[in-house]
């Protein structure tokens, strides 16, 4: 009797095809051919469970061949060779699930790693490699250094910049939080923050990423040019307040007393002062320009009330904030402003534009200001 093969649900003979509902003989070339092919049609599936796998090698231990399991239960030979013989080795015919190359560092070097990594946190991965040949007489490369340590939550990051604080600013600024951390949103609405800021035609932001292939990282569309020290570019002075703020005031020369006081507490201040009554108070930091005698006395007869400032305190101005806003609007421009009026009339547009509910949500974080600088104990804050 003829054996009887499947193949996409036709049977015929071993040694035919069905052609046109004809069996034709094939030639043994072809005949090999064919099996072949029916037997890849046959193994489109993605893995063997531990029952198949034991149907198989109860088969074979029957002393059925290897090419009859195939044919039986449509499994590739290469297949049910491999696992018969690892049965034959170790007895064992359960799927081994790989874990990738062997771990190169033992779990102690790896918390040496973490260890010298948090003792120098300025040390690159190749310091750290070196680090570790020298102290246990391993060598791994630095994505392997990298590893160990991401997985305790360690990355390789740019600091953040911060201006230097000794233990004098520290307890200023803990002072000064304490004091003010309960202040109410009335009390705060009283409140001018004020500061200068530079923005240059030529940005030294580096957030700008940019898509690049290896080996391309000086060619000319992957290159931003600039200036060492930004080039030119205007100095402003703004100043916020709950549901208000000044006008711009956009100069190309450095802040001075005599400017401080002509044009920024005349023509800016003194008119919110006068609007606002006896409770407004106005906030400018340290600078010199803002400690001058002819300022302290144009704010003394001018009966305007300046709130003590705490040295070397940016994160707690919120005015901080809108710069960064003012700057990334700007940049997003298009087209971007190639000369010096073009930025004057970019800065005071996009100044106006800025919505206020933003300035007031700023001025309105405050007290969580002063609770982050609590909690650091006057050190530096996320603000």
């Amino acid at each position: 009797m003829a054996r009887i093969v499947r193949h996409n649900d036709e049977s015929v003979r071993e040694g035919y095809i069905s052609n046109g509902g004809k069996e034709v003989k094939l030639f043994t070339r072809a005949l090999k051919a064919f099996q072949r092919n029916n037997r890849r049609v046959m193994t489109q599936r993605k893995h063997l469970d531990d029952f198949l796998r034991g149907r198989i090698i109860g088969r074979l231990e029957c002393g059925r061949t290897q090419l009859e399991v195939s044919e039986e239960l449509g499994i590739a030979q290469s297949v049910i060779s491999r696992l018969w013989q690892r049965f034959q080795d170790d007895g064992n015919v359960s799927r081994c699930y790989s874990t990738g190359l062997p771990r190169v560092t033992t779990p102690n070097e790896d918390r040496y790693l973490a260890v010298t990594a948090k003792r120098n946190r300025r040390s690159t991965a190749s310091d750290l490699s070196r680090q570790l040949s020298s102290a246990t007489g391993t060598t791994v490369s630095r994505q392997t250094v990298y590893r160990p340590l991401g997985h305790i939550g360690l990355y390789a990051r740019r600091p953040v910049r911060c201006v230097p604080l000794t233990a004098t600013h520290c307890g200023l600024r803990l002072a000064w939080s304490r004091e003010h951390a309960l202040w109410t949103p009335q009390q705060w609405s009283c409140v001018m923050f004020s500061d200068e800021s530079r923005f240059s035609l030529q940005s030294d932001s580096r957030r700008t990423i940019i898509w690049r292939a290896p080996g391309t990282r000086y060619h000319q569309e992957n290159t931003i040019e600039r200036h060492r020290y930004g080039g030119a570019g205007w100095l402003v002075w703004g100043g916020i307040i709950l549901d208000s703020r000044t006008d711009l005031h956009v100069q190309s020369v450095t802040m001075t007393g005599h400017i401080y006081r002509d044009v920024i507490l005349e023509q800016h201040v003194r008119l919110f002062r006068g609007a606002m009554g006896a409770e407004f108070l106005f906030m400018d930091d340290n600078a010199r320009p803002h400690r001058a005698n002819i300022v302290d006395e144009c704010l003394q007869s001018e009966d305007i009330t300046r709130m003590d400032w705490p040295a070397f305190s940016p994160d707690l101005n919120p005015i901080e904030h809108v710069w960064d806003m003012l700057g990334r609007r700007i940049a997003a421009r298009q087209p971007t402003p190639i000369c010096l009026p073009e930025l004057r009339r970019a800065l005071l547009d996009e100044w106006c534009n800025i919505p206020q509910d933003q300035i007031d949500n700023l001025i309105l974080s405050m007290p969580r200001s002063c609770k982050a600088c609590i909690a650091s104990s006057g050190r530096h804050t996320p603000y």
